[in-house]
């Protein structure tokens, strides 16, 4: 089951008087896409450290997930079927505390060189797959009160060339977040997580020019996921509503 706080009354916490108010939320039940690797798999290490529970959601079996973690394979590209298997895998869990949308994709190059199916995949994994993972889990997050951390990047506020696949997404998942949190505020706390560049295998197998370069520094995902379970367990009430992570030399931010 979730592990919210218990309210038999079915208080607010920013409606309790005194210290109450700012007591944290446990981390509780939380639903990790892109969980094979990288940053989702980083988060679900940091959930279970914390003391919560991690669902992974991959395109690929997660064999090697933390302990007491639940597991479901879905491709976020075909939605429909994405939110079926987030459905069954929160009723398999008994509920959910909080959803972190961390699967990722690209296809680098210009805009006339990318084919429209592979440009296309790439928002509907970050796009249109955060939304279904949000819309399937919504119902149990608004029942525990829960948390959502979705993840844009730091160019989904700044564009580049030969991105535009993947600034189209993540400037789409900028707004669409914003627009979620005005539309569950006191429902469900909303977070924007803004990475910057992080040293996973999310640059394997491109052409060079579309790798850090050989100086480049990049975040640990361990460090972004800590940001995130932080963001999970703000008292109730207090939210933060955006947050940019990266390396102090982030060449992409400001």
């Amino acid at each position: 089951m979730t592990q919210t706080l218990p309210n038999p009354d079915g208080l607010l916490a920013e409606d309790l008087p005194g210290p109450a108010a700012r007591v944290p939320r446990p981390v509780g039940t939380v639903l990790v896409t892109g969980a094979a690797s990288g940053l989702g798999r980083a988060v679900a290490a940091a959930v279970t450290a914390a003391g919560g529970r991690a669902l992974l959601v991959d395109r690929v079996p997660v064999a090697d997930g933390p302990e007491g973690s639940l597991s479901t394979v879905a491709d976020l590209g075909d939605t429909a079927a994405a939110e079926d298997a987030i459905r069954a895998l929160v009723e398999r869990a008994g509920g959910v505390d909080a959803v972190v949308t961390a699967a990722g994709t690209d296809r680098c190059g210009g805009l006339g060189d990318v084919p429209a199916a592979e440009w296309e995949q790439v928002v509907r994994v970050y796009l249109f797959g955060t939304a279904a993972v949000i819309r399937a889990a919504l119902p149990a997050l608004k029942e525990s009160r829960g948390r959502i951390v979705t993840v844009a990047s730091t160019l989904g506020l700044r564009a580049l060339p030969d991105a535009t696949a993947y600034c189209a997404s993540k400037f789409g998942v900028v707004g669409m977040t914003r627009a979620l949190a005005t539309e569950l505020a006191g429902e469900v706390g909303v977070t924007l997580l803004v990475p910057g560049g992080m040293a996973t295998a999310f640059f394997d197998g491109r052409p060079d020019q579309y790798k850090p370069g050989p100086d480049a520094r990049l975040n640990d995902p361990a460090d972004v996921a800590e940001a995130v379970v932080f963001a999970l367990t703000r008292s109730n009430g207090c939210e933060l509503r955006e947050m940019v992570v990266c390396q102090s030399t982030e060449p992409s931010w400001p």
